[in-house]
């Protein structure tokens, strides 16, 4: 990283949970981190969540560096499972990872990290109609509101946002 303020990668795309952008991206800033929203489309694409929020993206994929960031976010809703489609987003994530960022993850999120290949013999959470999809991708399924394995953070809904973002904080610390 070039700079002394720490980046953290928030990815979104349509649909995605709106309380799960919205209460990190705001924890991170107030926890001196610079966020950048990145999608699919070009910076200052306006993504709406399931429930209607807006955000605006900050920087295209096409154009996030892995070695800029400490870390990545991979909400959940119904953009990650579009978003995991995305050799990008894939490529930004496995990068994070092999670099040793943290890696964070909440709901249906973990839809991105299955097929970034990052959670195999790993202990995981995420809702519970990821359960089959994680084990199969030979990660170990909770059910708790937090599960931390190493630099990986995951957490099952919205209700688990302050167990989340504790976990998360303290990773990126």
């Amino acid at each position: 990283m070039t700079s002394s303020i720490k980046k953290i990668a928030l990815l979104v795309g349509k649909d995605f949970e709106d309380m799960e952008v919205m209460y990190p991206y705001y924890r991170l800033i107030e926890a001196g981190f610079k966020v950048d929203v990145i999608g699919e489309d070009p910076a200052g694409t306006k993504y709406l969540g399931k429930n209607g929020y807006p955000i605006v993206s900050t920087l295209e994929i096409t154009k996030a560096k892995s070695k800029d960031y400490s870390g990545v976010v991979a909400p959940g809703g119904w953009a990650p499972d579009k978003l995991r489609r995305n050799p990008k987003i894939l490529k930004l994530v496995g990068d994070i990872d092999r670099q040793g960022g943290v890696i964070a993850s909440i709901c249906h999120g973990p839809w991105i990290l299955i097929s970034a290949g990052v959670v195999k013999g790993k202990k995981t959470t995420a809702t519970p109609a990821l359960k089959d999809d994680l084990m199969n991708a030979g990660a170990q399924w909770v059910d708790q509101e937090v599960v931390v394995d190493g630099r990986l953070v995951t957490s099952r809904k919205p209700d688990d946002l302050p167990a989340f973002m504790r976990e998360l904080l303290k990773l990126l610390a």
